[in-house]
């Protein structure tokens, strides 16, 4: 098919692409002007190479991402938060040719084994007659980008331009589209959540309005004063923006904030319903390419805590090994759908085993009700067994959440000699008055006894990746 940026800019050339806190705006054929520019002034390299981009959000990050689309090179994005170390193990891992960078990160990538280039160097060299691809074989692998790591060491997952058309297009028959959308990204654009938004903005013809990073006061100004209708949020963030809104209200114009990144503990949510904002809770992960259940806005009242449905192309069941389970029981959940990765790049054995018959084995544990409403409990590999009894970590987490000195709950599980293993709990409070006691009272009016937290560690902030999802494998560490 025409490439999706070329075609976004025949059909709706003058419409704003990218809007920036500066009060910079840029239309769909300005996008695609820049990125044909910058990918000429791209280094010569086979097609199918792959290039990483190591950048916080930014125009020149979008407009390198879709310059590289026009080469058929793979991109490969790099977490900024990671150390030279994990760069370079990534940079081998995923095969990457040359690397493009702020000047930021120049030091630290400097002594990568990759060519490394600047944005600045790149915007500096010559434009040359570049062969420029403007179609799009859907098959081929757009980007790689690696799980989040929030349960250890990271893979290269492998995107196709059809896996991004699936997500995008299951996305609008969810949640609909208006001429007035507007989508805040304040999600980096090197997780799945940040760089999904720039595929629905090309596909929708629907500006972005883009944040280096998510600022609780620019995300609260933009949705007030600059008409965003919608942004994806996870619960940390969320959670921000209603302390943040207070006594205010959102305009009629804003839609929702679709939070994803693991389940949201129920009083964030009633929370929510109290100031009148339309949370959609949803299920995905990279391997997905972003959403693949999401909780339609007509059901958010009366499922509350419920990520929802699969969307209309994809499909779910609960599992015990093979067998599926059914509604009301806990098992693995198991999706099918086209938006779902081919695979992990060059991990054969681990493709065996989370690929089979055209399903995916997320690893994350859930049941579905009686009406097919997916509540995700818990990522199988936090799981505390202790004396033969299962504890979820999310469980303990949303009752200390419920408590209204702590601003950040974390639970894992610690060795124990007689049970085997028993969860502890991190805890940032507001006041530091907050015992340890004053806590165990609170749980102990919502939790079995097994359940309780045996310690309570209080911490100024608690281990979180660059999408502000707790890694819990941290804690324990």
């Amino acid at each position: 098919m025409e490439h999706w940026l070329t075609k976004r800019a025949y059909l709706t050339p003058d419409h704003p692409a990218i809007e920036l806190t500066d009060g910079t705006v840029i239309s769909f054929q300005v996008l695609r002007e820049r990125s044909m520019t910058l990918a000429k002034q791209i280094p010569m390299l086979e097609d199918q190479s792959h290039v990483a981009i190591l950048s916080d959000n930014s125009l020149d990050m979008v407009c390198l991402f879709w310059a590289c689309t026009y080469l058929k090179h793979t991109v490969v994005l790099l977490n900024t938060k990671l150390t030279p170390a994990e760069w370079r193990k990534q940079c081998q891992d995923a095969s990457v040719s040359l690397l493009i960078t702020t000047e930021t990160y120049q030091k630290e990538a400097a002594h990568l084994p990759v060519q490394v280039l600047t944005f600045s160097v790149l915007k500096n060299r010559p434009v040359t007659a570049r062969l420029i691809h403007e179609q799009i074989k859907e098959q081929a692998t757009c980007n790689m980008m690696f799980t989040s790591g929030t349960t250890g060491r990271a893979k290269a997952v492998q995107h196709t331009y059809h896996n991004h058309w699936s997500s995008a297009i299951a996305s609008v028959l969810n949640l609909g589209l208006s001429l007035n959308d507007k989508w805040l990204a304040c999600l980096p654009l090197f997780h799945i959540g940040g760089l999904s938004i720039l595929f629905k903005s090309v596909i929708y013809g629907m500006p972005v309005y883009l944040l280096e990073r998510f600022d609780v006061e620019q995300v609260h100004h933009a949705i007030i004063r600059h008409g965003v209708t919608m942004l994806s949020v996870v619960a940390v963030t969320c959670a921000r923006l209603i302390e943040r809104l207070g006594s205010e209200n959102y305009p009629d114009s804003f839609r929702c904030m679709l939070l994803g990144g693991g389940a949201a503990p129920k009083a964030l949510l009633e929370k929510a319903k109290q100031k009148q904002i339309p949370i959609i809770q949803t299920y995905g992960m990279t391997e997905t390419s972003s959403q693949i259940v999401t909780l339609h806005e007509s059901d958010a009242l009366h499922k509350l805590g419920s990520a929802g449905k699969p969307l209309f192309s994809a499909s779910l069941e609960i599992r015990e090994g093979n067998q599926s389970l059914p509604a009301g029981e806990t098992g693995e959940i198991v999706v099918q759908g086209p938006m779902i990765t081919p695979g992990y790049y060059r991990q054969d054995e681990v493709n065996s085993k989370a690929f089979q018959n055209g399903w995916f084995y997320t690893g994350d544990v859930g049941y579905v009700d009686e009406d097919g409403f997916l509540y995700v409990v818990d990522r199988r590999s936090d799981l505390i067994i202790s004396g033969g009894e299962n504890i979820y970590p999310a469980e303990i987490e949303d009752v200390l959440l419920r408590y209204s000195g702590i601003v950040e709950a974390g639970v894992t599980g610690e060795p124990d000699q007689q049970w085997g293993k028993v969860p502890v709990a991190y805890v940032v409070v507001r006041d530091p008055a907050i015992t340890e006691q004053d806590i165990l009272t609170h749980c102990r009016q919502y939790l079995a006894r097994f359940k309780l937290p045996k310690k309570i560690y209080f911490r100024d902030k608690l281990p979180r990746n660059a999408a502000n999802k707790l890694q819990r494998h941290m804690l324990q560490e």
